[in-house]
């Protein structure tokens, strides 16, 4: 697995395209892989977030195989600059242990199932109160190999930011993805499925920015 930190140019044209368009951005990443790489592996998945910090708009990007990024510089970077950073992630994942505390950062697309009416077909609906988002993440940490870490004044150490609803179009049909950016500190209770949860993300909508969990000392 790499694990990919790319600088986007917000300036130019192509990359405002990509930054308007969960779709296009999408697309954009998966250009950067052939086709035959761009499908799931044992060892984990194509997942990718944008993030905004200070003046730097970051591409994060996971990955089973090594990008090419030929053409995300072309459209979205610097062409006579480098301006991005490719790891080894397995560095990372084989430091994990129970009981270690990390800093973590995630962009995610929390919903629930059900039904608009009796005997309708289970559909998803996204959470869209921070409330509702936190307990979401909450109640599948133990599942993905973690527990949000309690702080000091015995709350969880945990702050729902960037509460978005998105909308873009996907063949020609109209998209809507209620998203939210959390941060905070979590504790490692099962390195084996924290692993699987960085290299295979949690929740839905995974192509299109959502369920990439990073790590930070």
């Amino acid at each position: 697995m790499y694990l990919t930190q790319f600088e986007i140019n917000a300036a130019r044209r192509g990359a405002r395209s990509l930054l308007s368009s969960p779709q296009r951005m999408h697309a954009a990443v998966l250009s950067s892989f052939t086709a035959t790489e761009r499908e799931p592996t044992p060892t984990g998945r194509i997942l990718w977030r944008v993030d905004q910090r200070g003046n730097q708009t970051l591409l994060y990007l996971a990955s089973p195989h090594r990008p090419d990024l030929t053409n995300l510089v072309e459209q979205a970077g610097w062409p006579s600059k480098q301006t991005w950073r490719i790891g080894d992630y397995r560095r990372l994942l084989d430091q994990l242990a129970a009981g270690d505390d990390w800093a973590f950062r995630l962009t995610a697309n929390p919903v629930r199932s059900g039904r608009k009416s009796d005997g309708a077909r289970s559909q998803r609906f996204g959470h869209v109160t921070a409330a509702q988002q936190e307990t979401w993440l909450i109640s599948r940490a133990e599942r993905h190999g973690f527990t949000i870490t309690i702080g000091e004044h015995k709350e969880p150490d945990l702050i729902v930011r960037d509460r978005l609803i998105k909308r873009f179009t996907r063949e020609g049909r109209s998209v809507t993805l209620a998203t939210a950016t959390f941060e905070g500190r979590l504790t490692v209770t099962d390195p084996d499925a924290l692993r699987t949860t960085l290299t295979a993300g949690i929740g839905p909508a995974k192509g299109y920015g959502c369920g990439l969990l990073t790590l930070a000392r």
